[in-house]
């Protein structure tokens, strides 16, 4: 396993967190696929993501077609992809970053426990 190419945060507004999720594994697959990645790995704490990716799941969710398209139409830019599943905790990284780039964009926002 290589080491991770950066880390980025952005803001994408009101969204659901399906839908975030999928956002962040495009954002990803762009910046890596920019930076000229052919082989990558992409973790995620999003069971249902994981799965639609993999072709476990059929995606049925209307706002997720699009993303997962789109997603698909990246993946097959790369040699290899995966998406595989870690659990929240092993997650932390991304989930302060995500929790940073909404701070960012709304100063009083204070994350609900």
């Amino acid at each position: 396993m290589g080491p991770a190419i950066t880390s980025f945060k952005r803001y994408l507004g009101v969204r659901s967190n399906n839908e975030a999720e999928y956002s962040a594994l495009i954002e990803g697959m762009r910046l890596a696929l920019s930076h000229g990645v052919t082989h990558l790995t992409a973790k995620m704490d999003s069971q249902l993501v994981v799965r639609q990716m993999t072709g476990d799941y059929k995606v049925k969710a209307e706002n997720l077609v699009p993303l997962y398209q789109q997603a698909l139409q990246l993946a097959a830019q790369f040699e290899l992809c995966q998406v595989q599943h870690i659990y929240r905790d092993q997650n932390a990284e991304a989930d302060q970053l995500a929790n940073e780039a909404i701070q960012d964009a709304l100063p009083g926002y204070r994350r609900q426990s």
